[in-house]
């Protein structure tokens, strides 16, 4: 009974994740590695529409097949979508450093706060500096709010997530990445 109440407890203290998908695509990740599974993410174009188109069209030429995740840190995030230094035959260690051959993006900031299953687009110290590279939240993250923009919402598959294989040190490489295997957009 203690047990029961408990994991009762445990999960009603849990951070919700919404589950209903939204208006906008989906992009819909096939991950292999340690982490076995398909993750489904509901884009956000109201929201970040230069960024979602950005996405889709790279998920749509193949771009994102084979990518690492390169940067996991636990408790935190999962980082991928390095087209240039991403994939299996990329330099070591550059993976991260890259993005695509198309130019980078403004910034598309917005009040939708960074929550766990949210995807955001990775970028540098430069607000205007997000190109291919994103990033799934284990867990909330309110430092990220406003300041990075917001692209979706894991909908499905949040548990491959979470068992993606995780990088160490402080800024969470991965010497043996898991990848996303194969990425489509559907409606």
């Amino acid at each position: 009974m203690r047990k029961a109440l408990a994991l009762t407890l445990a999960l009603a203290a849990a951070p919700a994740l919404a589950q209903e998908d939204g208006p906008g695509p989906n992009l819909v990740i096939d991950v292999a590695g340690e982490a076995e599974g398909t993750v489904v993410i509901d884009l956000f174009e109201d929201a970040a529409p230069q960024h979602v188109e950005r996405i889709t069209t790279l998920a749509e030429d193949g771009a994102y097949d084979g990518i690492a995740f390169h940067r996991v840190i636990d408790g935190f995030m999962a980082q991928t979508g390095d087209v240039e230094f991403g994939g299996p035959d990329a330099p070591a260690g550059r993976a991260g450093t890259g993005g695509s051959d198309l130019p980078d993006l403004p910034a598309e900031f917005s009040d939708l706060p960074f929550e766990r299953g949210t995807v955001g687009m990775a970028r540098s110290a430069n607000p205007d500096s997000a190109n291919s590279q994103f990033f799934i939240m284990f867990a909330p993250a309110g430092h990220l709010d406003g300041q990075y923009t917001v692209v979706g919402q894991v909908i499905e598959g949040m548990d491959v997530v979470d068992q993606i294989r995780r990088g160490s040190g402080g800024n969470g490489a991965v010497s043996d990445p898991d990848r996303m295997e194969s990425v489509t957009v559907s409606d």
